[in-house]
């Protein structure tokens, strides 16, 4: 079985980030990915991931876009490698209030950042509901994010 960023980071994500105890070490998680069979550089790439995600924090909390409105267009490299229906839900989120133009771009960069040639939509739903976790006065955008996962998950946007 191939592993990759995204698996490592769903397996953080599922074991460690919905978990109120402390958190372990880097190094102890490091091992125990090691243990749970993912490859060295495969979990260095999900840590990098996760600190560039960490890193956007500031992005999100030194602009005050979130009442503007923007039109976003796709770059071809973005187009290749998130579909349109990819493209679709997160233009939808954004439209519904769920995203703010910030947390938009952060969540094609993370999308952009993930190893896989093309990126799913099931994959651009976990690594929105990863941002929203992460990025700080954004706990209602997550919520509803949540409960669309987990009441609807075979629900697609057409």
């Amino acid at each position: 079985m191939k592993e990759n960023v995204f698996d490592v980071l769903m397996y953080l994500f599922e074991n460690y980030f919905y978990d109120d105890e402390p958190q372990p070490d880097r190094d102890s998680l490091e091992g125990e990915l090691f243990e749970a069979g993912f490859h060295p550089g495969e979990v260095r790439r999900a840590f990098a991931w996760l600190e560039d995600l960490a890193d956007s924090r500031d992005l999100v909390s030194a602009t005050a876009l979130s009442g503007s409105r923007s039109i976003r267009l796709f770059t071809d490299r973005e187009s290749a490698k998130l579909d349109q229906e990819c493209r679709g839900f997160i233009l939808f989120l954004e439209q519904i209030g769920v995203l703010t133009p910030v947390s938009r771009e952060v969540i094609i960069d993370r999308a952009m950042a993930l190893d896989d040639e093309d990126v799913d939509l099931d994959q651009v739903k976990w690594v929105t509901l990863m941002v929203l976790f992460n990025q700080p006065g954004q706990e209602e955008a997550y919520a509803w994010m949540e409960n669309y996962l987990f009441d609807n998950p075979m629900h697609l946007i057409h």
